[in-house]
């Protein structure tokens, strides 16, 4: 088996994923995370715990409703308790209720979990796992044994482990997954165990692993199972889960696929890897890490001259992959160590003809570094940095001209969530509009206070909200008197932005992003609408 080039994916976001710090699925989001998998051509989807909570239980009955292309969906649970037969066992009833064509549930391997956590004695513990998988096996179900802190179990003993596994091959399970649970494991430990299982049971059923990221290795001792033979590989979407997470599938898939030859998702879903991340945080409320390979918005960004000039030439000189092979593209930071070649590069979005000879980009080269010398990053600000390069070429018109704004702090608060109130003065092709806010902060009252001016003339505005809001004190020295950075991450759904503003006034700074950002958006609306005339 271990020659088959095929690794079967069980996404476990919804169940072990669940257990991170600061997830709350709501049954909708549930449904909306099994569609994205579905799509992306995962195999199995772990869809929680039908009998710890009715949330989960009904939550299985409303995902029979879907219409699933590519995943099979499985209940998650436990061996039957200590002393009670299967069909005395509420959790085993919970488990056929779902009426999933698989089942994973789990059970102790490691002689100390047995004997000082459940109370048990060892013998007893192997008739739990054999009478459970034999349980589940006979009324109509795929049967996925997971089984719990294997590797510790291994190295306490070994022939325990050994047993364990075969109590839920004498039951009828078709796969055994070997729980790395408490991420301790380094690689040859992971490689030697879950070779010594696969020589041992590779012939009769699937070998597969499930690895946590205590040691920051779950990733690594996921790819060394699956060069042991394993061909089954649970983890969650984006590495999220208890302490420190799960192994990311975002970062599996690709190197089981890319690098190591097997298929784990249809070829021509790869390219949905990167959407599927950011739906996926979306979902969750997540902010992805723009670190994270393959998937996050830095996977692919080049600052430095000399890197950005030989991707230019060749991508392959600093590219592992194609960007576009997992639906990621390719991004050239402007900062003040990039080279002409970067800016060339981004300018022939305003003007394909441009040469590194134009004055207008020594202009603009000029400019980036006095207002990085002033305290702006334009590397992480792509819409502050375009609506910069589009005044310095004449490709600019304000959307709207500014009158006045003023923010006032509320103290006595007359209600929960306000605290400040604003009022912008705002004028739009003559017309003038006066318009006042109350919201969290002076930055969120600014911000409902601008868009319900403008939103009249715009209505667009009200489909985009701030995601994210960051200040950076550039100068400690002076105290209070600081300058400030301000970032401000904005979303439509569709596409995700970055302004900045720099001032040594809080307000103003973040006045300055907000401005930008709607103003980016504006500019998106109409190159879109371009696109689609031509």
């Amino acid at each position: 088996m271990a020659n088959d080039r095929t690794v079967e994916i069980l996404d476990s976001t919804l169940r072990d994923g669940a257990q991170g710090e600061g997830i709350s699925f709501s049954i909708q989001d549930k449904i909306h995370i099994v569609e994205a998998l579905d799509e992306l051509g995962v195999k199995y989807i772990e869809a929680g715990n039908p009998g710890s909570n009715p949330k989960d239980m009904e939550f299985f009955q409303q995902v029979k409703k879907l219409n699933l292309k590519n995943a099979e969906l499985c209940a998650f649970g436990s061996t039957r308790r200590k002393g009670m037969s299967c069909i005395e066992d509420t959790n085993l009833q919970s488990l056929l209720a779902a009426e999933t064509k698989n089942v994973v549930f789990f059970g102790k391997s490691w002689d100390f979990q047995v004997t000082e956590i459940i109370k048990t004695t060892l013998e007893e513990n192997l008739e739990m796992i054999r009478d459970t998988a034999e349980f589940l096996t006979k009324n109509g179900r795929n049967v996925i044994y997971d089984a719990e802190h294997f590797f510790s179990a291994y190295q306490s003993n070994k022939e325990y482990a050994l047993k364990t596994l075969q109590a839920a091959v004498d039951g009828g399970a078709s796969v055994l997954c070997l729980c790395e649970t408490k991420g301790g494991c380094v690689l040859n430990e992971c490689y030697e165990a879950t070779k010594a299982v696969y020589e041992a049971f590779g012939d009769k059923v699937k070998i597969g692993i499930h690895t946590h990221n205590d040691s920051g290795l779950a990733v690594a001792n996921t790819l060394m199972a699956v060069d042991a033979g394993a061909r089954h590989v649970q983890g969650c979407f984006l590495g999220i889960g208890e302490r420190t997470g799960n192994a990311n599938l975002s970062t599996i898939i690709p190197n089981l696929q890319l690098k190591m030859n097997y298929k784990c998702i249809p070829e021509e879903n790869l390219k949905m890897l990167t959407g599927t991340a950011v739906k996926m945080g979306e979902i969750a409320n997540l902010h992805l890490d723009p670190g994270m390979p393959y998937v996050g918005t830095n996977a692919f960004a080049h600052k430095a001259g000399m890197h950005i000039d030989a991707v230019l030439k060749n991508p392959k000189a600093y590219e592992h992959v194609d960007p576009e092979a997992v639906g990621n593209e390719r991004v050239f930071l402007m900062s003040e160590v990039a080279g002409r070649s970067t800016l060339i590069e981004k300018l022939k979005k305003f003007d394909p003809n441009i040469s590194k000879d134009d004055p207008v980009v020594s202009d603009i080269m000029a400019k980036v570094k006095q207002m990085e010398f002033e305290g702006y990053q334009f590397e992480g600000a792509e819409g502050s940095f375009e609506l910069m390069v589009r005044k310095t070429m004449g490709k600019y018109q304000p959307f709207f001209n500014l009158h006045y704004y003023q923010v006032n702090s509320v103290n006595p608060r007359p209600e929960e969530g306000v605290c400040a109130c604003a009022q912008v003065k705002v004028e739009v092709d003559g017309k003038i509009e006066v318009t006042a806010g109350e919201g969290s902060g002076p930055v969120n009252a600014l911000d409902i206070a601008l868009r319900r001016g403008l939103e009249k003339f715009y209505p667009s505005l009200g489909q985009f909200r701030l995601t994210d809001y960051k200040v950076r004190v550039l100068d400690g020295k002076s105290a209070t008197a600081s300058r400030v950075r301000v970032l401000i991450e904005s979303s439509d759904g569709d596409d995700s932005w970055t302004t900045v503003g720099v001032s040594n006034d809080l307000v103003e700074a973040s006045w300055l992003a907000l401005v930008d950002s709607f103003e980016y958006k504006l500019i998106k609306d109409i190159e879109k609408k371009f696109k689609k005339i031509i």
